[in-house]
């Protein structure tokens, strides 16, 4: 198998030291349609033979490639980037953001946080909120947590009927599957850490003046309920990981794998339009200006 092209995601690697990074960091942690997930075997301090240089090094070239094709995708107009981030509390998604779409132009970067509903948000569908917020044509869209908090959270918290959060899924991936239909490229990631890792970086926020800003005792609410978060991340990620719009699986512990990981997908995906600049008609190139 090619990596990430059936279950067991990780296991499907070379292990330790033997992966290329230029040939198969990109797909590694791609969570194949109808792949079987179990989080507590894929492991958040992954590092797919990368020593921490290397990982860095190579993220700062895949950077300046990704900031030269979010231009592209700008100058042409026809498509979007989609980027949707998930994870535990404290798994890294504003510094994913941070180091891994920083490289691009603000200009062409949207990006929105879903945190609980509003009384207006909750007297729509679960996706009217998602809509109003989706990235243009040549926009790079990010979504730090996103409409699947409606199969998380609302499914952990018993927030909605059993049923209904049922047929969300359903719902979730024909709504993707549109999106994509008119231009938009969704690219997922599922940051995945370890709860040893989550506990030092809460406790981080308690220690650090700098970050006591970012602590809630909500967190700690959550963090009780840890198995029960994991088995709802599990089934999403199986029932949503669709050709259209696939999940990544981000071990996340070494946050220098993460962001080589995650700029990996990015520039593959965008690589994968094969586009080319826009040219002007013949008439316009062959003006002289004085």
């Amino acid at each position: 198998n090619s990596p990430g092209s059936g279950p067991g995601l990780f296991t499907s690697v070379p292990r330790r030291g033997t992966v290329s990074l230029m040939k198969d960091l990109s797909t590694a942690a791609r969570i194949a349609p109808t792949s079987s997930v179990k989080l507590s075997k894929l492991e958040p301090d992954e590092t797919f033979g990368m020593s921490e240089q290397d990982a860095r090094d190579h993220t700062d070239k895949q950077l300046e490639r990704l900031a030269e094709l979010a231009t592209q995708l700008a100058a042409i107009g026809k498509r979007s980037l989609l980027v949707v981030l998930q994870g535990m509390d404290g798994s890294g998604k504003d510094s994913t953001v941070k180091h891994c779409l920083g490289a691009i132009s603000p200009m062409q970067v949207r990006i929105a946080s879903f945190k609980a509903p509003t009384s207006t948000e909750l007297a729509h569908d679960f996706l009217w909120r998602i809509h109003a917020v989706l990235p243009e044509r040549g926009q790079v869209g990010i979504f730090n947590r996103s409409h699947y908090e409606d199969v998380l959270v609302v499914r952990v918290e018993s927030l909605a009927p059993a049923d209904l959060i049922e047929r969300r899924y359903d719902a979730i991936n024909q709504f993707e599957e549109h999106l994509v239909d008119e231009g938009t490229l969704i690219v997922k990631f599922h940051l995945h850490i370890s709860k040893q890792e989550q506990a030092t970086q809460l406790q981080e926020r308690i220690s650090d003046p700098t970050k006591n800003w970012k602590f809630d005792v909500a967190d700690l609410d959550k963090r009780k309920k840890w198995d029960e978060y994991e088995k709802a991340y599990e089934i999403m990620l199986e029932r949503t990981s669709t050709k259209h719009a696939p999940w990544h699986c981000v071990p996340c512990d070494h946050r220098w794998v993460r962001n080589a990981v995650v700029t990996d997908v990015l520039v593959a995906t965008l690589d994968g339009l094969q586009m080319r600049w826009p040219e002007l008609p013949p008439q316009i190139k062959s003006l002289q200006i004085t």
